[in-house]
């Protein structure tokens, strides 16, 4: 027994709001050299688990005295279904539904408590005892299911409710940070698991492995009814989930018609035949040591670069670490990729030149573990982008001059499912231009033209920018609305409201309150609006009507107007406002001193400011994952090294490194849906705008330190993860639904536009010498020259930023591409840049140069220009090399 549980449950005591778990009777508390932890008597659930020797709970043993109740999940507890022979429907069992004592049985050796559930579960065939287990000092979890019965029984779903502390209600900040953590899990069946992070990114984590031949093989969100001590399913609390053994009685009902991420199972025992399944947790030192964590465990790892969202032209690497050696791999689709080896485990993957979307791979290993890796293949980066430049600017180009409220023309959200633009949202700003709801499309169409312009998308997104922004969601004085559509039947008596849309929530603004323009957040798309048609007059200027200087002008005017008094929320991090940082760059480059000057001295006010705080990423929810963005640059710009760090280890608390295309380098977001989406819910995000955004921080922070490649890891797999929300036809979703009732991509744009503009900003071509991979390109493809040099061709979305790690050196350009670039091992770097195909051509490629390291670079024979070099291109192609100065 240790104290600080003894005293944490004798504090909970009777106190509970409903007793069902029998917390009045007392706990098991027990130790092992990895854990800390207890068990309530009654119900020999999970109440507590930590880390020997450390205060930090991964379970909210805080607040277990208000989740006392029935039908409120822990772990321990257990769901199933199953039917009889003869019989076609399931029956369902659920360990938390109507809880009673249980049966305790003896508990020696390894076994450290030991229970039958019968009293716990209702009348049946089958029989459940649980046994809590030392497995070399970790803690096991284990259920024996014995048919009882005298028919065969087929068992169609076996789960394990999954409890961590994710309950942020009622919480400040300080002790979210103390207290939570975030889980996500990898569903790759026998080397599935679950990893758990303290939501400070700091301190030890926790991993969740397969016991007993229970692959990870579903993972389903659990139902629970919301009390006003947690809110359970809201912003504050996302809810729980369940490891799933078997999932073919789902997938026969609720999930009928869908593709589940593998393929379902079920059981089957004969009278008198009895199976084992479980799960066991073990510590890892910390983020980065995760997978060594689970591999200790004899579960397989899988590593892939660049990681797991791949274009048709880049070849993939996959790594596997594993006790046994494969028997045999395969994918589904057949034929989407092919697989060949290249040394001890390691395989390179080639897409099918017509393959696109979902593609599981599945591993056989020869001691009989199957391993499944998803992937999602996109068509080469610069086809997604012409695809998606092309759809907004057509199918989601609303041009009806007659709209009363001004929206013509412009690029609005969009249904794909309903082929239509919304023209109408009981939210406002979804329909209203505005929030990130309804600049999502616009905000995507105008930063792709930064990356790879089109003349008349140009055109269209002009007249948009000239005449909509600016005179219409944007006055001025460069103040910006919340919205330009409202519900206000006295302001816009005539206007045919659709009678089928609940006009009564607090998101049907009026025309006074949509009006508004207090919403700091607001202002960064607008920014981002003239600064991405900044660049393309400044690069491109004879596909513009309006001089650079307009667009940069609006842009820092923006951004000025957005730090005043009267706006709201303008002292936290903001979505995308990384691209203040670039606007900046452009004023400085540009020689307008004074307004650069200005815009320095804002940022720093805002700096200061989260210096000071403990958790400087407030926004206006209770948790976030948006202000990291802003707090990162800023205080790394001023100097302010501290919160650099911690934000850094804040963002790895929240952004997983998984195989698996969908939660690699997803950041956490789980209530937006309700607020951009089609589909409105409280639901675990697939590559929202967190992913993108998010990304910009690791990676940045990759570039400060090479040698880190865990960090280029994950923000790679979150900086690819907008480019998976682009359908064939070009159309961008906001996000992927995860339930394993829907698994699919939300029918309108929403707010994709902030994750596009953070992959515009921190994607490029990164050459790594990789921890596991040896020296490797993330967004290129790498080989070796006759003369040993290194050779990449950039293959990313952006095809206008490398960095050379081993060099610790950063090169981007503003027009054109990089088609290609080589290096010696302490020698010069060259490159060949070229005219963009299908965008328009320009004379001259401006590129700058950072190098992050103690070492100056310089480029022999170029003419200075706006803080760079200037590269002629008259031609189709031309070349210049990069030296140490």
């Amino acid at each position: 027994m240790f104290k600080g549980l003894a005293l944490l449950f004798a504090l909970i005591g009777t106190s509970c709001a409903q007793d069902n778990l029998g917390l009045a009777n007392g706990y098991l508390n027990f130790t092992t050299s990895n854990f800390e932890f207890s068990l309530v008597k009654d119900a020999q659930i999970l109440a507590s688990l930590r880390p020997a020797g450390d205060s930090f709970d991964f379970l909210p043993s805080d607040l277990l005295k208000v989740r006392a109740r029935n039908a409120q999940y822990h772990w321990g507890d257990v769901t199933f279904r199953y039917r009889q022979e003869g019989s076609s429907a399931w029956t369902s069992a659920d360990s938390s539904t109507s809880r009673k004592v249980v049966t305790a049985n003896g508990a020696t050796g390894d076994v450290l408590a030991s229970s039958s559930l019968t009293n716990t579960l209702p009348t049946g065939p089958l029989e459940i005892t649980r046994e809590w287990l030392k497995v070399s000092e970790d803690l096991a979890l284990q259920f024996t299911v014995k048919n009882a019965g005298n028919k065969t029984v087929e068992i169609g779903s076996l789960g394990f409710p999954a409890e961590f502390n994710s309950i942020f209600t009622n919480r400040l900040a300080t002790d979210m940070q103390k207290l939570c953590s975030l889980s996500d899990p990898y569903v790759g069946l026998d080397a599935g698991y679950i990893r758990v992070n303290p939501l400070r990114g700091t301190g030890k984590s926790l991993v969740v492995t397969p016991l007993s031949g229970s692959p990870l093989e579903g993972y389903r969100n659990l139902a629970e009814t919301s009390y006003s001590e947690t809110y359970y399913g809201s912003q504050t609390f996302e809810g729980f989930y369940e490891w799933q053994v078997l999932t073919k009685a789902y997938a026969d009902n609720e999930w009928k018609g869908l593709e589940p991420w593998n393929p379902p199972t079920s059981k089957t025992l004969k009278a008198g035949e009895e199976a084992k399944f479980g799960v066991r947790f073990s510590i890892a030192e910390e983020v980065r040591d995760i997978d060594n964590a689970v591999a200790k465990t004899g579960t397989p790892v899988a590593v892939g670069v660049p990681g797991f969202i791949i274009p048709r032209d880049l070849p993939a690497q996959l790594l596997l670490k594993s006790e046994s050696a494969v028997s045999s791999i395969t994918t589904s689709p057949d034929g989407a990729f092919e697989v060949a080896s290249a040394g001890d485990k390691q395989y390179t993957l080639t897409a099918s030149p017509s393959a696109w979307g979902r593609v599981r791979v599945t591993i056989k290993y020869e001691d009989g573990k199957t391993q499944t890796v998803h992937y999602f293949i996109t068509k080469p980066t610069t086809d997604v982008l012409a695809d998606l430049g092309s759809f907004l600017t057509t199918e989601a180009y609303f041009n009806d001059t007659s709209d009363p409220f001004k929206r013509a023309p412009s690029v609005m959200t969009y249904d794909y499912e309903k082929h239509a633009i919304v023209e109408q949202d009981m939210r406002a700003w979804v329909a209203g231009l505005s929030d990130e709801g309804g600049t999502g499309a616009y905000v995507a169409a105008l930063v792709k033209q930064a990356l790879q312009p089109d003349a008349e998308e140009v055109s269209k997104l002009e007249d948009f920018v000239g005449s909509v922004i600016w005179g219409g969601v944007q006055s001025s004085d460069y103040a910006v609305k919340k919205a330009i559509f409202y519900y206000d039947r006295a302001a816009m008596p005539n206007y045919p409201y659709d009678p089928s849309i609940n006009w009564g929530t607090w998101m049907s603004w009026s025309k006074e309150s949509a009006g508004y323009i207090d919403r700091a957040y607001n202002y960064v798309h607008v920014a981002a609006a003239y600064w991405s048609l900044y660049r393309v007059a400044r690069a491109y200027p004879s596909i513009v009507t309006k001089d650079w200087e307009w667009y940069l002008e609006h842009a820092q005017g923006t951004i000025i107007r957005m730090t005043k008094s009267d706006i709201w929320y303008n002292d936290v991090g903001l979505m995308g406002e990384t691209v203040f940082a670039e606007i900046l760059a452009d004023l400085k480059r540009e020689g307008l001193t004074s307004e650069a000057n200005a815009v320095e001295a804002a940022m720093k006010v805002r700096a200061e400011l989260w210096h000071s705080q403990e958790i400087p990423y407030g926004s206006e929810m209770a948790w976030d994952s948006t202000g990291q963005e802003g707090v990162y640059y800023w205080t790394k710009y001023f100097g302010f090294t501290d919160s650099v760090t911690k934000t850094i280890n804040s963002v790895l608390g929240f952004m997983p490194a998984i195989a698996h295309w969908g939660w690699n380098g997803n950041a956490r977001r789980y209530w937006d849906f309700v607020y951009a989406a089609k589909l409105g819910r409280i639901e675990r995000q697939i590559h929202h705008y967190g992913s993108g955004l998010n990304s910009q921080v690791l990676l940045a922070a990759f570039r400060d330190d090479p040698s880190d490649s865990y960090l280029l890891r994950v923000g790679y797999g979150g900086s690819t993860g907008p480019l998976s929300n682009i359908n064939q036809d070009g159309f961008p979703s906001a996000a992927f639904h995860s339930w394993p009732n829907t698994l699919k991509w939300d029918g309108i744009t929403g707010d994709y536009g902030p994750g596009f503009l953070g992959m515009a900003l921190g994607s490029g071509t990164y050459v790594a010498d990789d921890e596991n991979f040896g020296l490797v390109a993330y967004g290129g493809i790498l080989s070796k020259g006759d003369d040993g040099s290194v050779v990449v061709e950039p293959r990313d979305a952006v095809r206008k930023r490398v960095f050379v790690g081993p060099l610790k050196l950063l090169v981007n350009i503003d027009a054109g591409t990089i088609e290609k670039f080589s290096y010696t091992e302490g020698g010069a770097v060259s490159f060949t840049v070229g005219q963009q195909e299908g965008a328009p051509r320009t004379d001259n490629v401006v590129v700058w140069v950072e190098s992050t390291g103690a070492q100056s670079w310089a480029a022999t024979g170029l003419t200075e220009s706006r803080g760079g070099w200037q590269v002629p291109l008259s031609g189709q192609s031309a070349s210049f090399t990069l030296q140490v100065s």
